[in-house]
């Protein structure tokens, strides 16, 4: 498989494992591993900080599609098959069907530079 195969598979994969976070049948090591997955995607904190020129983006560009294949590894074949079909759906017309997802991440970024600004102050 390509590199740029591989690329979209990941893409297709982001949203299949968090719909198969949430359901029943997915083990518990899937589950550590999702939840792992997706705090680091959605993490302002990198190991490596993207400041620093490539390396910063380099952590990146190897960890979180390392950990998304662990995780997709780590799901029944069937399963996440189910949940790709399903987050095909998802993301029809180019915009998710339920945005109110964004809301828990855009509360901790408010809350991050609120935290900040009066740390300034």
């Amino acid at each position: 498989m390509k590199i740029r195969e591989r690329a979209q598979r990941l893409k297709k994969d982001i949203p299949a494992v968090f719909l198969a976070l949430k359901r029943k049948e997915t083990p518990w090591l899937a589950r550590i591993l999702g939840i792992i997955t997706i705090g680091y995607a959605l993490s302002p904190i990198d190991l490596i900080p993207d400041f620093i020129p490539v390396l910063g983006y380099l952590d990146d560009i190897i960890i979180l599609p390392l950990l998304i294949s662990a995780t997709v590894k780590a799901i029944p074949r069937e399963l996440i098959e189910q949940c790709r079909l399903e987050s095909e759906q998802l993301w029809k017309d180019e915009k998710p069907k339920r945005w109110y997802c964004a809301i828990p991440i855009i509360l901790i970024w408010v809350i991050m530079v609120a935290l900040i600004i009066k740390a300034l102050l």
